[in-house]
């Protein structure tokens, strides 16, 4: 039976309760659910490969569907990722952490399945701005993440929607009915390139600030 942790954001004490409580539910290979900016997320270590695996299950996601991952700073990336450009290390400061995410290619010899067998050749990285999703990061490594929803299904911001095996989950982090939002805005990042993949929060004007040339996901 998951643990059910409520009414923790109110007094400081029980919110560092709260996060040590993920933060050693999610070192033992559990996975959990917390409030991301606009919908209840699947956490799980990254490297955990059977922890993750059991998102996708949850999810019924179809093969080779991979997590995005959650990290809590750019310098992380230097660990997980290729190489970038600065333009595309200036995007990144400037919009993280927020509803932004960029796809890029991994670092080599990263051992981690993110559910695709790292046959896809790329990852979906983003730094939430959630203060206890926040705070849980600065005390793990990366986590993989994903829609506490069926696969294709709006996010799930009430609870008292959700379906699941609680065998699966160690623990339910539940801080009410959350505020529906825009999309996570999508760029994918290659050796020289920034492409807009899917306008969202952060809008194509928002962008063109720092990357004139970039152009309308449509295009």
């Amino acid at each position: 039976m998951a643990e059910r942790i409520r009414s923790f954001t109110s007094e400081q004490s029980k919110f560092n309760e709260a996060v040590s409580s993920a933060v050693r539910y999610l070192n033992t290979g559990k996975v959990i659910i917390v409030a991301a900016e606009f919908g209840y997320v699947y956490l799980a270590d990254a490297f955990n490969t059977d922890a993750v695996r059991t998102i996708h299950v949850l999810r019924r996601d179809e093969a080779g569907v991979a997590s995005q991952v959650f990290i809590k700073s750019v310098d992380v990336l230097s660990g997980i990722a290729a190489p970038l450009t600065q333009i595309q290390i200036e995007v990144l400061k400037k919009f993280w952490p927020g509803l932004l995410s960029v796809t890029l290619k991994p670092q080599a010899g990263l051992k981690w399945d993110l559910g695709d067998e790292r046959r896809l050749g790329f990852i979906n990285v983003r730094i939430p701005k959630r203060e206890f999703l926040s705070k849980v990061l600065e005390s793990t490594g990366p986590l993989a993440s994903a829609s506490i929803a069926f696969a294709g299904k709006t996010a799930i911001t009430d609870l008292s929607e959700l379906i699941f095996s609680e065998a699966d989950v160690g623990a339910v982090f539940d801080e009410g009915i959350l505020d529906s939002g825009f999309a996570t805005t999508i760029l994918k990042f290659s050796e020289n390139e920034i492409t807009l993949i899917r306008e969202g929060a952060v809008s194509l004007s928002d962008l063109q600030v720092l990357i004139p040339s970039i152009l309308p996901a449509n295009l």
